[in-house]
């Protein structure tokens, strides 16, 4: 956490000095008044300067960065990282020559560092924040082959008449089979099971 004491004529002053060494705004800190300062007579004679303390606060998402740039190190898969904020969702962006390393099988690899990454961010952040890793566009690749797996299990539920379970999968992955199949009157879906085992039930609805 950095630091920086400063002093001015004025709190403002001494403030305003510590922002352009920080090089940062004052939303981003904590500032601690030392002393107040004292005009001396004329302006001149017993006057003392103000002094403050302001304290950089931690910045969650690139704690976050910093995080999967240590581990992609680690695991010889080097990665640039773009972060795109959108309210309380955080996505990152992943890229890199041996990104299929972090992707893993079916996503398994890039999920478990999602999941470390969301616990990284909200460490810090002020408000929850929902984190969600993509590469190579896999998200909207792993959300189309989730939609047609959704539709091929209710089919065979309401073809057989027999309940369907599906394998665990993260919240936002079952959401996406839950948006799939909302609209389908034969079939009706929830969630079972307790993380990282939690997983999706298809019931055929009998009439």
């Amino acid at each position: 956490m950095k630091q920086i004491t400063a002093s001015g004529q004025t709190v403002d002053e001494a403030v305003q000095s510590a922002l352009a060494q920080l090089n940062t705004t004052k939303d981003r800190t904590e500032i601690e008044i030392v002393d107040e300062g004292k005009k001396g007579i004329f302006g001149l004679f017993g006057s003392r300067p103000a002094v403050v303390k302001v304290t950089l606060k931690p910045d969650p998402i690139e704690d976050a960065k910093k995080f999967l740039s240590e581990v992609s190190e680690q695991m010889g898969a080097p990665i640039e990282i773009e972060a795109k904020r959108e309210g309380k969702l955080v996505t990152f962006v992943l890229s890199g020559e041996k990104i299929a390393l972090l992707i893993g099988k079916r996503g398994q690899t890039l999920n478990s560092l999602q999941y470390l990454t969301q616990l990284i961010i909200n460490r810090l952040s002020e408000q929850y924040l929902t984190v969600i890793l993509d590469a190579e566009n896999y998200r909207d690749r792993r959300n189309e082959t989730l939609i047609q797996l959704a539709q091929r299990l209710a089919q065979k539920a309401v073809k057989t008449g027999k309940t369907v379970t599906l394998e665990p999968m993260p919240s936002y992955e079952r959401k996406v089979i839950h948006t799939a199949l909302s609209e389908n009157s034969k079939v009706k879906t929830y969630s079972d099971g307790t993380e990282p085992h939690r997983h999706i039930v298809i019931t055929p609805v009998r009439y």
